[in-house]
């Protein structure tokens, strides 16, 4: 026979559903991610950045998405990184670039 199991109360009166009593910790930004002043800083369009930056000892032409959070304007995972040589290359590569821009 089966045996008559009491379903629990639940204290709560709303329709919300299951409330996830382990929330996981929110994500925090690495050491050095968050922008600085020291930083030279050229706006592209909205919160899409140019900065020359300072990691391990090298600098590198950091062109990246940034997102706001806690008013704090942290760098995002869409973006690239490229060392002074291949920035120096980019520029060489930028009347090319321009005059295919022109031909489409």
């Amino acid at each position: 026979m089966p045996k008559n199991k009491k379903k629990a109360e639940s204290s709560s009166d709303s329709d919300e559903g299951p409330v996830d009593r382990n929330v996981p910790p929110e994500k925090k930004a690495k050491m050095g991610s968050r922008t600085t002043d020291k930083e030279p800083t050229w706006v592209l369009e909205g919160k899409k950045l140019v900065k020359v930056r300072e990691f391990k000892g090298k600098n590198y032409v950091d062109i990246r998405e940034f997102y706001e959070k806690n008013g704090d304007l942290l760098p995002g995972k869409k973006g690239i990184s490229l060392t002074p040589e291949q920035w120096r290359k980019l520029l060489t590569l930028a009347e090319e670039v321009n005059e295919e821009l022109s031909n489409r």
